[in-house]
Order: structure tokens, then C-alpha cells, then sequence
């Protein structure tokens, strides 16, 4: 009989959810996490008093109230709201596109009837009946003058080709609000744990063995031995040894620095719209908590091609990629005793709430299958 009854690759918050769920049910877990850290993409590491988003700006937020509820068990949530500013060459907009926008935007737009009008009237004018790339889907959803200044630039750094080349599937919508209200998410309950994200898994983690620094696809005769069924939240093609291709991401280098003042733009995001700028945007990471203190810590983001031994960061689920998905997808089907979940092993963009439930989801049906000793 093995030691332990799972053995969760990958201290992500997937991972952590379910080794929290699966020991309070009774199974004993162990967590190898390929990092030399737990919490994943959600890492937070302190920074001259500064709690700094390793891997990019992480703001939860949801709709969901048993997610809401679960996560303020291991943290408390401040009351951030996040209200992104788009920087276009010398100009400033705020974000997501709403009355603000606009108003700035067209100095003759005041209302939102006006803005409506006004929206219609480009959208009509540059409309493709069957448009061909994201360029055409971007102008018909909304009008030339939001595309140039705030989608195109921005879109072009984020997938490293002409918006002209890139499929219009990308962008299935592109929010608009006709009223004057800054905040991105429309969902009901948003903010950061206090004292980060990090204190947040390592809470959840509590009472669980983890092995960090390992490399389960190195050792995975050793680490299977050790456990009856295994969680993998890894990348699919990785446990597969590529076999088939490697799936396709965009990655992202961040460029961090502190810096000797007390704010550096005066919000938590600032987008760079704009194509000559390299970077699509600058995080100051004191503004999610609230920090007062006279230094400031950035991070630039800048898009990359992926290879591998890169972090994966986006999916590109073009019609290749969704192909040879489908193909690793119907070989993890017949791996006994291993479920596949997660960003990496979904090969899926998900926001944080949508991972939580995912996790909670697939430990319910493990508890509802059999309860432990039977």
C-alpha cells in the first residue's frame, strides 16, 4: 500500500485547493512543486515592505459566493478595486471603455446616448459583413478610433503579430459601458489578501507535506510510487514528454525594479497602448495593498514567444493547438489514476475564482464517490 493516497504535482492554487479539501476529507497528501515556491503564477514575494506579484498582476475577484467565502477562510480581503489606466502615446483613458473613456475620447460626447451614437456611427463605417481577422472583428464591435488607440497596439504586443493576421476569434467581445464607473470586473466581490498570496496557499498548505524544487516529470517512477492516484496540474504535453508537439503559449519577461520615491504613476496598472512602447504595461505593486512608504516597486511586462523552459503564461488556442489539446486530452483519458486539472493541464486561461471551482468541483465528486476507507 503506497504512503499516501495523493500526490498533487504543482503548489498552484489548483493544487493547494485540493490537497486543503482531500486532507480535511481524510486522505493524506503529498505536493511536489517543480519551483523552489508554493502559490504558482500567484506568488508574492515582500520587497522592501512591498508585496510584489511575481508572475504579473493577480486581482481576485467573483461572483461566486462559495468561492468568496472559501478563500476569506485562509485570507482577509481588502476592499482593492481595480480601475486600470490605458497610456496612448500622450494621452491617458481610463479602463474598461465606459463614459470616462469616451468623453475623453470625443470632446463632443457627454452622455451616453451621445456615446452610443457615436460608437454606432464608426462601426458602421469600417463594417466588415464577415471579417477575416481580429482587426475587421475589433473595428465592427467597436468603431476605428477605440481600436487604434486602446486595442491595436496593445493587442499586436500581446500575441507578437499584425492584428491583420491574427484571427477574429480572439476577440469575441470587447466590454463597452455607458456609464461613468472605473471598475474592471463586473463581479460582486473583489480585493487582495492582506499580506499576499503566498501567506494565502501556505495557509491552505498547512498540515500537508511539500517537496519544492522537484521535478515530477524527472522523478516520476520515484514520486508515483509513493502515492495511490496522482493530481497533475502540470502542462499536459510536458507529462506526455512532448510527444505528440509542443503545445503553443505566449510567455511574458517582467523587468522589476525599486525604485527611491514614493509613487511612481499613481495606480496599480498602467497599460501602454501605443506600438513603440515594448512593454504592454507597468504594475506598481504597493497601490494593491495600499502600502505608504518612500520607495516603489515596478514591473515592467513584456510578451515573448514561448520555448520550452519558458513559463507558460496564454494559450494559444488557434485551430493547431485546439487539435493537438484534443489528441493529448484523449491519451490523459486513459491514464489510470491521474487527473489532469488546472491552467496547465486544462491547457486553459482561467481566472483564479474558475480555478477554485474547479478544485472545490472535482473534490466534492471525490467525496461523493467514496468515503475514505471504503
Amino acid at each position: 500500500m503506497a504512503e499516501y493516497d495523493y500526490l498533487i504535482v504543482g503548489a498552484g492554487l489548483y493544487g493547494a485547493v485540493c490537497a486543503a479539501e482531500l486532507t480535511k476529507k481524510g486522505y493524506k497528501c503529498l505536493v511536489a512543486e517543480k519551483r523552489a515556491h508554493v502559490g504558482g503564477n500567484i506568488y508574492t514575494e515582500e520587497t522592501e515592505g512591498i508585496n510584489v506579484h511575481r508572475y504579473g498582476a493577480h486581482i481576485f475577484h467573483t461572483s461566486d459566493e462559495r468561492v468568496w467565502q472559501y478563500v476569506n477562510g485562509y485570507a482577509e480581503f481588502n476592499n482593492f478595486i481595480n480601475s486600470p489606466i490605458a497610456r496612448y502615446k500622450d494621452e491617458c483613458y481610463n479602463l474598461p471603455f465606459n463614459m470616462n473613456t469616451f468623453t475623453k475620447l470625443w470632446r463632443d460626447v457627454f452622455t451616453p446616448a451621445e456615446a452610443r451614437a457615436r460608437i454606432e456611427e464608426e462601426r458602421a463605417g469600417g463594417y466588415t459583413e464577415n471579417p477575416s481577422n481580429l482587426e475587421e472583428q475589433a473595428i465592427n464591435l467597436v468603431g476605428r478610433t477605440i481600436y487604434e488607440k486602446l486595442v491595436k497596439g496593445y493587442t499586436e504586443k500581446q500575441w507578437g503579430r499584425p492584428c491583420n493576421e491574427l484571427p477574429a476569434f480572439i476577440i469575441k467581445r470587447l466590454p463597452v459601458r455607458f456609464t461613468f464607473d472605473n471598475n474592471y470586473f463586473s463581479d460582486r466581490r473583489q480585493g487582495i489578501p492582506e499580506g499576499g498570496y503566498t501567506k494565502m496557499v501556505e495557509r491552505m498548505l498547512g498540515g500537508v507535506k511539500v517537496i519544492t524544487g522537484c521535478d515530477f516529470n524527472a522523478r516520476r517512477a520515484e514520486l508515483s510510487a509513493l502515492a495511490d492516484k496522482i493530481i497533475y496540474t502540470g502542462a499536459i504535453d510536458a507529462y506526455f514528454g512532448y510527444k505528440l508537439g509542443a503545445l503553443s503559449w505566449r510567455a511574458v519577461r517582467f523587468e522589476t525594479e525599486v525604485l527611491d520615491m514614493p509613487d511612481f504613476q499613481g495606480n496599480a496598472v498602467v497599460n501602454y497602448t501605443a506600438s513603440d512602447v515594448p512593454y504592454t504595461r507597468i504594475i506598481e505593486h504597493k497601490h494593491f495593498e495600499g502600502v505608504q512608504s518612500g520607495k516603489t516597486v515596478i514591473s515592467r511586462e513584456y510578451p515573448a514567444e514561448w520555448k520550452q523552459g519558458d513559463e507558460p503564461y496564454y494559450p494559444v488556442n488557434d485551430a493547431r493547438n485546439e487539435k493537438l489539446y484534443a489528441d493529448y486530452a484523449a491519451l490523459a483519458a486513459r491514464e489510470m489514476n491521474v487527473h489532469f486539472g488546472g491552467r496547465l493541464g486544462a491547457y486553459k486561461y482561467a481566472d483564479m475564482d474558475d480555478t477554485v471551482a474547479a478544485a472545490l468541483e472535482f473534490t466534492d465528486k471525490i467525496s461523493a464517490k467514496t468515503a475514505k476507507g471504503k
